[in-house]
């Protein structure tokens, strides 16, 4: 059953999610906004995995079954927590009747409802997953070392797979591009990446040479060292403003941005 939900307002987006009865919905701790009172709430450590997002109980596998449990729920866990993710997710479910939640992200921007049918998983950075159907399970894809090293944002991303719907949310404006139309690569900077299709291709280059322009791009272009690129035919949704961007710009109204016109590789700023 499709999530019944709606993207509403507009510099602060936030989605309101219509629950039927028995109907379960879960976020990532500190997303949740508001309920109505019929909506229960739960914490938990597990998240969904081809399970309805309930917890398997012990009943099935005796003992074993609930140590499979427990070693299952650790994996996720220590994934997560080397991920810089949330340890937690809450579980919504509306009891006797249709119930109402509320959630948001974390910046100022949009927000987007993916619907997955079971034939392609969705990736996005790791800071974009707000809620999901029970139905989606929630993963932590970990790239290539050389290539998360030098790309710092995509190193780590979350996976969304099976069937129903996941809300997203990234910082300013969203753009949906396919690289196929664009004679099937894109390089964009690594911070303005927020989801792509699986089948996409994900890497990260290095900005021009060791040479004389290459160390310009660097040190006066603004976007460091490497540039992420995409590859292929499928969905790819970029943002207009980078988490790095918007604290360099708050710093910078609050005097204490010190770079000057160098840039970051010779900031002053102490913290």
């Amino acid at each position: 059953m499709t999530l019944q939900q709606e993207i509403v307002g507009n510099a602060m987006q936030m989605a309101v999610v219509n629950l039927n009865p028995g109907q379960t919905v879960y976020c990532e701790a500190g997303k949740f906004l508001f309920k109505t009172a019929n909506v229960t709430m739960e914490t938990r450590l597990s998240g969904p995995s081809g399970g309805g997002g309930q917890q398997q109980g012990g009943s099935g596998g005796g003992m074993g079954g609930l140590l499979r449990q427990a070693m299952g729920t650790a994996m996720q866990v220590g994934q997560r927590a080397l991920a810089g993710e949330s340890l937690a997710f809450q579980y919504f479910s509306a009891q006797g009747g249709e119930g109402t939640v509320g959630f948001a992200g974390v910046l100022p921007g949009e927000m987007r409802a993916l619907e997955l049918d079971g034939t392609r998983a969705w990736f996005a950075e790791k800071d974009a997953f707000v809620a999901a159907e029970s139905s989606v399970e929630f993963g932590i894809a970990f790239q290539g070392g050389r290539t998360g090293m030098s790309g710092g944002e995509g190193f780590v991303l979350e996976k969304f797979t099976g069937y129903g719907t996941v809300i997203i949310a990234g910082a300013g404006n969203f753009i949906d591009l396919n690289p196929a139309d664009f004679g099937g690569r894109i390089e964009v900077d690594t911070g303005c990446v927020v989801a792509f299709e699986e089948g996409i291709q994900y890497g990260v280059q290095r900005v021009g040479g060791l040479n004389r322009q290459g160390i310009m791009n660097a040190v006066f272009g603004g976007e460091g060292l490497s540039l992420a690129t995409l590859e292929g035919n499928g969905r790819v949704i970029l943002q207009s403003l980078t988490i790095e961007g918007l604290a360099n710009a708050l710093k910078k109204a609050q005097g204490g941005d010190k770079q000057g016109p160098t840039g970051g590789l010779f900031s002053t700023h102490a913290g």
